[in-house]
């Protein structure tokens, strides 16, 4: 069982981690939280179509007993996925990717486009830039723009709302 943001950034270590357990060992039973459906990473996960996999929002598992159902399940060998989950999965993909984004998303991503660091984006919105960092790791998830140490996902993700 795995958290998605786990350190040490807090992003995405922990459906990584998921995924790299199932590739090298297939089938190996893995239940994943979230507070909200990391599309490019869930794709990845439930892509090798073998079974034992879970993937389910923290909002939705308030209900002990469904929860440890759903643990027991994919212990067994099941698939068991939130219905967010599955619906953001399945759904198509708009030709264009800044269609995906939030309006605080096209507003935080506007920001970063001015320039802005996480804390002058808090700033003007009013919030903390703990929740200016999930609004930014959302805004690569939705661009698809996975970690890869050769890009700077930052400047991609601008240059896409820039349209370059």
């Amino acid at each position: 069982m795995l958290d998605v943001r786990l350190p040490p950034t807090q992003t995405d270590e922990g459906l990584r981690a998921a995924i790299e357990v199932r590739a090298a060992r297939p089938g190996f039973p893995v239940m994943v939280l979230s507070q909200y459906v990391e599309q490019l990473y869930a794709r990845e996960l439930l892509a090798s179509g073998v079974g034992a996999i879970g993937y389910l929002l923290k909002d939705r598992v308030s209900d002990v007993a469904e929860f440890v159902d759903g643990v027991r399940r994919v212990a067994a060998g099941a698939t068991v996925l939130d219905p967010e989950v599955v619906a953001t999965v399945m759904a198509r993909r708009r030709d264009e990717p800044l269609d995906r984004l939030s309006p605080r998303e096209r507003e935080v991503l506007g920001l970063m486009a001015e320039g802005r660091s996480n804390a002058a984006i808090a700033a003007h919105l009013g919030v903390t830039e703990k929740a200016v960092a999930k609004h930014i790791n959302s805004i690569f998830t939705k661009l698809d723009l996975p970690i890869d140490e050769d890009d700077h996902r930052r400047v991609r993700a601008v240059l896409a709302w820039l349209h370059v």
